[in-house]
């Protein structure tokens, strides 16, 4: 799983979307939104899977694809 990846994957999909959006929705603060997104960090599997509800992907397409 490359952190760097992911990021570049979960900032596409936000797109224009505020992140505050993604973060109250997720249940996340901004700061941690934006280290997934930079590659600074990965989720724990409880975000991921509120992530991949999110945007309405799966777990696997998001993460390990």
């Amino acid at each position: 799983m490359d952190a760097k990846k992911i990021g570049r994957r979960l900032k596409m999909l936000r797109g224009k979307t505020p992140g505050r959006e993604v973060c109250k929705a997720v249940g996340i603060s901004r700061s941690t939104l934006s280290m997934y997104e930079q590659g600074q960090r990965i989720p724990r599997d409880a975000i991921k899977g509120k992530l991949a509800d999110y945007y309405k992907k799966s777990v696997q397409e998001l993460f390990y694809d």
